[in-house]
């Protein structure tokens, strides 16, 4: 099966303020999405100075962490990045949907653009198939950014 690629975007965002959450269980992903997200920012151009990352225990921690850096309103945009694998039980289901729900109530209430690189994922072989989604998180989250600043305030 082919990854399907997302057609490259032109973001230059020097300017930009990012907050990225990532969560620490599962760290050998984890930090491997971090990385990716970090190397995103570099292209991008967003200057390390006006980047904050926070780190959480799980992903059940990320909605809670983003809620505080909305409510700073130091961001241009945020990004989420976790890694929640299936395991023998219901877990993994209720961590899906808390994270996912948590996510979004946080951008639709503050208003934020949030690049969402949560993994949930059924082995540790898909997860470590999909680093590249710490990266595309970025993206997102600064396009969308970029698409507020072009609108104006509603």
């Amino acid at each position: 099966m082919q990854r399907r690629r997302r057609s490259a975007i032109d973001i230059v965002a020097p300017r930009a303020s990012v907050g990225v959450v990532v969560s620490r269980f599962n760290h050998e992903i984890t930090s491997r999405l971090l990385a990716d997200a970090s190397q995103a920012l570099r292209r991008y151009r967003v200057k390390e100075k006006n980047v904050t990352v926070v780190s959480v225990a799980g992903s059940v921690e990320i909605p809670y962490a983003l809620q505080h850096l909305a409510r700073l309103k130091r961001y241009d945009c945020l990004v989420a990045l976790g890694c929640v694998i299936r395991g023998a039980t219901a877990h993994f289901d209720y961590v899906c949907k808390m994270v996912q729900e948590g996510v979004l109530r946080v951008m639709l209430d503050h208003h934020i653009p949030i690049g969402f690189g949560v993994l949930t994922v059924n082995t540790l072989e898909q997860a470590q198939a999909r680093i590249h989604v710490g990266g595309e998180a970025v993206a997102a989250a600064l396009e969308l950014a970029r698409l507020g600043a072009e609108q104006g305030p509603r």
